[in-house]
């Protein structure tokens, strides 16, 4: 196996620069000729005009808010798709609820890099674990890996005991997946005393990969990267064998921003990553994620050469990521709404022995402890537990979401 994928990691910046110019009129053409909800977006651009990044950076941000109202009114995907829906493979469901197309051709979601940077290739054996039901995570990461000659076991999510054994009764090579999770088949294969050996690699997204659980899997002889991808843009950013920041999928355009402005930050400050794919396809231009990271200065020692940025580094609302799901500050507001009895509500969001941990803090009595906990699959999608505070004693703050985890 090569070092790089392709030549496109390496070029200097000079050939990157000049690639755009080439790449982004044309996207913005196709764009607006192929996608109505698009071309009322960019109804005053110029697409001849956008040919580098300050240009791009004074075209107006789209925000999942408007993906969402756009979808209601015109399903499934709001006018934003740039093909007809019979033309695209698959239809999947993100939570919003918002909907999002795919496609079964080589690499359509870019995560093919990725991949090949964990040290996947023909050869290996990929377990891919995320989810298959609804999300497209596991329909991207099969596809990056086929896309480097890998062989896939789509096994999903859950039921860790039969995961262990599929692992080992397969000799799989690799794990896809979420950071925590992993752990969970490796100390389920433990407990059965099953040989999980010839797992060394992993490629992990979905959650923070916290030092003391890479630490513990390198411990175990796996190499483990993250990389960051999203339901609507598929793989934005990866990690080398450098783990020196994380770099820019070549297939997109990365800008970091001030929160709710659009406006570009200059390198070091910390803003929203706002997204531009060059998926004709499904071309999303200045797509704003909500998510927070950085520019890190310089190229990686590994050689590759597009911008880096630090990684996930929290959201730019309260938004916080639970074992791969999002818990957003409208759904507490919908749990304290469907429990007239509680006064407040406040989700802390804690680690344990390298798992993500979710306890609800609630003004309430003790009676109903167990009917708020019975909700919280339904509203907020993950489970936790529920501990009962004296009412008052919660901060009047605004502050619903509060995660306490640390990302050092």
């Amino acid at each position: 196996m090569t070092h790089y994928y392709d030549d496109l990691e390496v070029r200097s910046a000079d050939q990157r620069k000049d690639d755009l110019a080439q790449q982004l009129p044309g996207l913005f053409a196709h764009a607006k000729a192929n996608a109505p909800a698009l071309a009322q977006h960019l109804k005053d651009v110029d697409a001849s005009a956008i040919t580098d990044l300050d240009a791009l950076s004074r075209v107006p941000v789209l925000r999942k808010s408007a993906l969402q109202e756009s979808q209601k009114a015109n399903p499934p995907f709001g006018g934003f798709a740039a093909l007809p829906v019979s033309q695209y493979a698959q239809i999947f469901q993100s939570p919003g609820p918002i909907y999002e197309p795919g496609q079964m051709g080589h690499d359509w979601w870019r995560a093919a890099r990725f991949v090949h940077a964990c040290g996947i290739g023909e050869g290996d054996i990929v377990q891919n674990c995320f989810s298959y039901h609804l999300t497209p995570a596991g329909m991207m990461f099969e596809n990056g890996a086929r896309a480097v000659g890998a062989a896939v076991v789509p096994a999903g999510t859950g039921q860790s005991e039969l995961q262990a054994q599929a692992a080992s009764a397969i000799g799989v090579t690799a794990y896809a997946g979420t950071p925590d999770f992993l752990k969970t088949i490796l100390d389920s294969g433990a407990e059965q005393g099953l040989d999980l050996a010839r797992i060394t690699k992993a490629a992990v997204s979905g959650g923070a990969l916290f030092p003391s659980l890479r630490q513990e899997y390198s411990d175990r002889g796996i190499a483990c990267r993250q990389c960051y991808a999203t339901a609507d843009l598929g793989n934005i950013a990866y990690e080398s064998e450098a783990m020196e920041g994380l770099i820019v999928e070549e297939g997109v355009l990365i800008e970091i921003v001030t929160p709710g402005t659009g406006d570009p930050l200059s390198a070091g400050e910390v803003g929203e990553v706002v997204v531009t794919t060059l998926n004709k396809d499904y071309p999303l231009i200045r797509f704003a994620t909500g998510d927070l990271s950085t520019v890190v200065p310089g190229d990686s020692p590994c050689g590759r050469t597009n911008m880096r940025i630090q990684g996930w580094m929290g959201r730019a609302d309260q938004t916080a990521k639970v074992r791969g799901m999002f818990i957003r500050p409208e759904q507490v507001a919908a749990l304290v709404a469907s429990h007239p009895e509680v006064q407040r509500i406040r989700v802390v969001i804690s680690r344990d022995e390298e798992r993500d941990v979710m306890t609800v803090q609630a003004e309430a009595s003790e009676a109903i402890a167990e009917t708020i906990e019975a909700s919280l699959q339904d509203i907020l999608k993950v489970r936790g537990r529920v501990e009962i505070v004296e009412p008052g004693s919660l901060p009047n703050d605004g502050m619903v979401i509060d995660d306490q985890r640390s990302y050092d």
